[in-house]
């Protein structure tokens, strides 16, 4: 770990080992504003001209991963995180940790470790319960990905009728979710998003991903998400645990885990693990996804 400064923030955090990087903000978050092999480009989407600020009156998206927590509200969801969070070191890795939301109560935390010699990172993400009363929420992680790629989402397991005769999963949309929109593509077995800067509206899914990953392909790089599956659980938006949102700037890879009830000063915490694969062509069709992603994600 080293202190940097970065994008106009003078107190950032670096973690490395011989092949990827991160790079969290110390002035504002808690958000890991970079992720990428070192010397290359970052996988995550930064939007310049709001690097550095550390003072406005409405929420900045700045790029990188953050940490939100389910259902979204507007009120609620969109808190400005322009705030000093407390970066601690801990083996491997660092501990950032906000101040308690004044509108919600609910305290933010990351813990990030760094493998010593994988391209790997496990991260925990916390909510904290800072009200005299229990509350029920869900934990949010979503990841600003980089323009001009695109986002790998494994379908639940499929089989043949009769052998099969109910349903096994579903199909979050949003109404302004456009099933005709050239930036869907629908397989048998996987669903593919791509990130067109000449296209600006918005376009969203969420599905249950029983294989517990997705992925997102750019630039001949390869990032995993993966989680664990609580399958008991009851999950945001009819039951999404993965949900990937497009529009002109960037794309969403994003989990959720299952609605909780924290008590006061209690917590929940949601896991997940990046991997971050090099020479990996973008998939064009699901024989691509087969041939060049699956083994990597198995």
């Amino acid at each position: 770990m080293e202190n940097v400064s970065y994008g106009g923030w003078d107190n950032c955090y670096r973690l490395s080992n011989e092949e990827v990087e991160l790079i969290v903000t110390g002035d504002v978050g808690p958000r890991i504003i970079r992720f990428g092999f070192i010397g290359q480009e970052n996988m995550f989407k930064e939007f310049p001209e709001q690097l550095g600020i550390t003072e406005s009156k409405k929420w900045l998206s700045f790029g990188g991963h953050r940490l939100w927590h389910a259902p979204e509200s507007v009120t609620r969801t969109y808190y400005p995180d322009l705030d000093p969070v407390l970066v601690q070191e801990i083996e491997n890795g660092l501990l950032v940790t906000q101040q308690p939301e004044p509108t919600t109560g609910i305290q933010k935390q990351i813990e990030i470790k760094i493998s010593t010699d994988e391209p790997e990172i496990k991260l925990t993400h916390t909510l904290i319960n800072h009200n005299l009363w229990p509350i029920e929420t869900a934990a949010w992680a979503i990841s600003v990905m980089a323009p001009g790629g695109t986002a790998i989402l494994p379908l639940p397991p499929r089989g043949p009728h009769p052998n099969f005769i109910l349903p096994t999963s579903t199909l979050s949309l949003w109404p302004y979710t456009d099933l005709s929109d050239p930036r869907w593509k629908f397989g048998k077995r996987y669903l593919m998003l791509k990130q067109d800067p000449q296209i600006k509206y918005a376009q969203k899914i969420g599905i249950f991903a029983t294989d517990g990953w997705a992925a997102y392909a750019n630039k001949g790089c390869l990032f995993v998400k993966q989680v664990p599956i609580q399958f008991d659980g009851i999950y945001p938006d009819f039951g999404a645990n993965f949900e990937v949102y497009t529009d002109g700037d960037i794309l969403e890879v994003e989990s959720l885990g299952p609605y909780e009830s924290i008590p006061p000063k209690g917590k929940i915490d949601h896991q997940e693990h990046w991997s971050l694969f090099k020479n990996v062509p973008a998939p064009q069709d699901e024989a691509d996804i087969l041939d060049h992603i699956v083994p990597l994600v198995d």
